[in-house]
């Protein structure tokens, strides 16, 4: 039976790429469950398919097997709209050129609800400026999208996926690009977010001690393994020892971080 604070879970999931000549797999038997008002990170040393995972989970790419269940739901078997409705995604791709200010990119987020000439209701415009508050963000709605920082973009991005109203929202790296205030900025902001809103939030991240310090949970990626449970108990667990295979880089479990030597 799944908990009723479960968003989204997946069984014996395998991950990778098929084409006419092979199938290559690039991780296998991942079980995760992610349940409503927690920040969790997704880790993992570069190239080992946190991005092939999150294409997954949000119905980009299918799986080579296994399930990944959307609120009790075949995420496969939905459509774009409600699909749209109960998850929102936010990339690290450039945006578009265009001209937008800030409030219409958020506004953006409403289209999975809005008519066919996308009219934007009462209670759309109540999401939007929810959006708004949450991320605090309200001296920069007139500005073009291109005349704000990195930094304040990503706030942006997150806004419109919290205008977008979904039980999920899952965030490819962040923090890429970002300095050291801003990316904590960010981390914190995301925590506040979950856990003022009950939404469940997910997002991959190479800033492993802040995602150790900052997360409810952590999903680990390793050639061997995917592991997910609270950073005290992965830390116990000596999960973090194993992730880099270099000796000058190692876990040191009484600072809860890594340090070179």
């Amino acid at each position: 039976m799944i908990n009723n604070t479960n968003i989204l879970q997946t069984k014996n999931l395998s991950i990778g790429y098929t084409s006419k000549k092979e199938v290559k797999t690039i991780a296998t038997d991942i079980s995760i469950s992610l349940n409503k008002g927690k920040l969790i990170t997704l880790i993992g040393g570069n190239g080992i398919g946190k991005s092939t995972l999150l294409r997954t989970i949000t119905a980009i790419q299918k799986p080579i097997s296994g399930e990944v269940f959307l609120n009790e739901k075949d995420i496969f078997s939905m459509d774009n709209s409600d699909l749209a409705q109960q998850q929102s995604l936010v990339l690290t791709d450039k945006l578009p050129s265009s001209n937008l200010t800030v409030w219409e990119l958020i506004a953006l987020g409403r289209q999975p609800y809005t008519n066919w000439i996308g009219n934007l209701t009462d209670d759309d415009y109540s999401k939007i400026k929810t959006a708004v508050q949450l991320t605090n963000i309200e001296h920069l709605i007139e500005k073009k999208h291109y005349e704000i920082s990195d930094g304040q973009l990503q706030k942006v991005l997150i806004a419109r996926a919290l205008a977008q109203d979904t039980d999920l929202i899952i965030l490819d790296e962040p923090t890429t690009h970002l300095d050291l205030f801003h990316k904590v900025s960010v981390f914190k902001l995301l925590q506040k977010l979950a856990h003022e809103t009950e939404k469940c939030i997910l997002f991959s991240t190479h800033d492993i001690d802040l995602a150790i310090q900052l997360s409810d949970e952590m999903i680990v990626m390793t050639e061997g393994f995917c592991i997910q449970d609270q950073p005290c108990n992965l830390i116990k667990k000596g999960v973090f020892d194993t992730l880099f295979k270099d000796e000058h880089i190692v876990f040191d479990k009484e600072k809860g971080k890594f340090i070179v030597r």
